[in-house]
């Protein structure tokens, strides 16, 4: 059993770390239990992260919190949970070369292999390598007090961002952003956005900040409209009964240039598609499910560009950092709810129910 060192977490905190943390597992079936297990020591070119803040992604809720999905590489493991989190460099191990004690960081939430394809390009979400390992997925994620990290996946937090904001950008604003920089969306563009939960929020605050000519969106849900309107994130916002209409108002009739499916529904993604404009673009970034659509008449008598985009890559991550300092945004205006760590059932249950924004856990240690 280990202590965090004296030069690290002591010197910052005036006290040692303890031998033993505590952490969030996921057993399945909406259920939320706790593991007891040794603050970890860094290894060669690993980090330890006081974890400032961890927030709950859609993907946790729908393929673990719900039932355990997937298989092999990709099936859940049983670690601490949490692969959106934020927070400070309490100690270094060896041979690590940019990151110190004090750092603030967020975290790329896949550790590759490093040498793959998808590795060198920096994204690591494609890495087909069996030592591939998402935090809270295949390896401990951030819903603990500590977090041991891979060197390579912590990007510095710029000052003017926040621990909570750090988090959001882990995985939902990346991912927004991943899906904008795929479709080109830019000023020329009038973009329509399916399903307003947290990556839908995302994408609202990026494309106006990408330069949209006109930002909709749009979801069954009233109360996600509602926060989208209240947050004023979007141009126009407005429940899919009358989203039909809606957008022909808008855009003349004719559709807009540019969508994003981020509902992972059937209903979203043909909305998203029979919305787009001839020569558009569409782009699905919304997990699950399946969708089944008339090609000829929807797709390709249009002369549509249908795009798949998941998360983002480390250099696109690292960028969207420094782009979100530039244009003084805070990702946190979409977090709804923040919970300490030992409220974690009532966090899960809350973003399960899918009614509101961004939900977070903010650990006692912070």
């Amino acid at each position: 059993m280990s202590i965090v060192s004296s030069t690290s977490a002591e010197a910052l905190t005036g006290r040692v770390a303890p031998r033993r943390m505590r952490g969030v597992i996921l057993p399945g079936q909406r259920q939320v239990a706790w593991a007891e297990v040794d603050v970890p020591v860094p290894g060669h070119r690993q980090v330890l992260l006081r974890v400032h803040a961890s927030t709950i992604c859609g993907s946790d809720i729908r393929a673990i919190y719900r039932e355990h999905l997937g298989s092999g590489a990709e099936a859940y493991r049983g670690v601490i949970a949490g692969h959106e989190p934020s927070g400070e460099v309490v100690e270094v191990g060896p041979g690590c070369r940019r990151l110190a004690v004090g750092d603030r960081v967020c975290v790329y939430h896949i550790a590759g292999c490093g040498l793959c394809d998808e590795c060198r390009r920096g994204y690591m979400i494609g890495c087909h390598d069996p030592s591939r390992a998402a935090y809270g997925w295949q390896r401990d994620g951030g819903h603990a007090p500590y977090l041991l990290a891979e060197e390579i996946t912590c990007l510095g937090l710029p000052e003017s961002l926040s621990y909570e904001d750090g988090a959001c950008v882990a995985c939902g604003f990346g991912t927004a952003y991943e899906a904008l920089l795929r479709i080109g969306v830019s000023g020329r563009d009038q973009v329509l956005v399916t399903g307003l939960g947290p990556v839908g929020l995302a994408l609202g605050m990026l494309a106006r900040a990408l330069g949209a000519r006109r930002v909709l969106g749009t979801d069954p849900v009233a109360e996600r409209v509602s926060l989208a309107d209240e947050l004023g994130l979007f141009d126009e916002a407005f429940t899919t009964d009358s989203a039909g209409d809606r957008i022909d108002d808008a855009t003349e009739g004719h559709g807009v240039e540019a969508s994003i499916d981020a509902s992972g529904s059937p209903a979203g993604r043909l909305l998203a598609l029979g919305s787009t404009r001839d020569w558009g673009r569409c782009v699905f970034v919304g997990e699950g499910g399946s969708v089944t659509l008339d090609v000829s008449p929807l797709l390709i008598h249009r002369q549509l560009t249908l795009r798949g985009s998941w998360v983002t890559s480390l250099g696109h991550m690292a960028e969207l950092l420094d782009r979100l300092d530039r244009w003084r945004l805070r990702p946190s205006v979409i977090i709804t709810d923040r919970f300490p760590l030992d409220r974690a059932a009532e966090a899960y249950q809350l973003a399960d129910d899918g009614r509101g924004g961004k939900v977070a856990l903010i650990p006692s240690s912070a």
